[in-house]
């Protein structure tokens, strides 16, 4: 299971602006806000992208500088592979450590949605006790109980991370992992493909 909530896709003027630095071309560029603050890119500029896009990554540099912002809900298995990228990302994560205790530990809380039936009914029993566990810590905070709850915790457990990237990470990504065994990849692949001028910058024909 993998959630991508509250995106916002910044800095798209500047960077078009940049592109056009090497070659003092600024009198061609065509593009303008509409009417919902959104900036559309005219065929001039857009032209120009595509072309330094799929020139290379000495060429395409001012997509490193159309930034993403976005709020991703994962398993933690899924943020060990996602943490292979740290050049040009950041996340700031709701904490495990400070807050697994501070309410109530649901199946809701993991990504289950692939088990069988009878590894359903293992994970239910699980959970129970992990929760059971919670109650004796917040009974008497003896640590000893902490360590249980971040030890038995599974990987399946989803933690919410804002991220911020910019497209040229993304276009790592999507190169990498559109067909990764996980399906959360490619959910997450198909989130970069709703992206302003993903087909351009990002994807460029993949």
């Amino acid at each position: 299971m993998i959630k991508l909530e509250r995106t916002s896709v910044m800095n798209l003027e500047n960077a078009m602006r940049g592109a056009r630095n090497p070659l003092n071309s600024w009198d061609k560029m065509d593009s303008s806000y509409d009417s919902e603050g959104n900036y559309v890119l005219g065929p001039n500029d857009l032209g120009l992208g595509s072309r330094l896009a799929k020139a290379g990554s000495d060429h395409r540099k001012f997509i490193r500088q159309i930034f993403v912002s976005v709020d991703i809900t994962a398993p933690l298995y899924w943020w060990k592979e996602f943490d292979t990228y740290k050049v040009g990302t950041v996340a700031n994560s709701t904490s495990t450590m400070h807050k697994i205790h501070s309410k109530p530990i649901v199946m809701e809380d993991f990504s289950f949605d692939k088990l069988t039936p009878e590894s359903e009914a293992f994970a239910k029993g699980m959970v129970d006790y992990i929760e059971s566990v919670r109650l004796k810590y917040m009974e008497n905070k003896d640590k000893a109980y902490w360590w249980d709850l971040i030890q038995l915790l599974p990987s399946s457990y989803n933690q919410m991370r804002t991220c911020t990237m910019n497209y040229e990470n993304l276009s790592n990504m999507y190169a990498a992992r559109r067909n990764h065994k996980l399906d959360e990849w490619h959910v997450f692949c198909d989130w970069i493909k709703t992206l302003p001028y993903a087909e351009e910058f990002i994807i460029r024909g993949e």
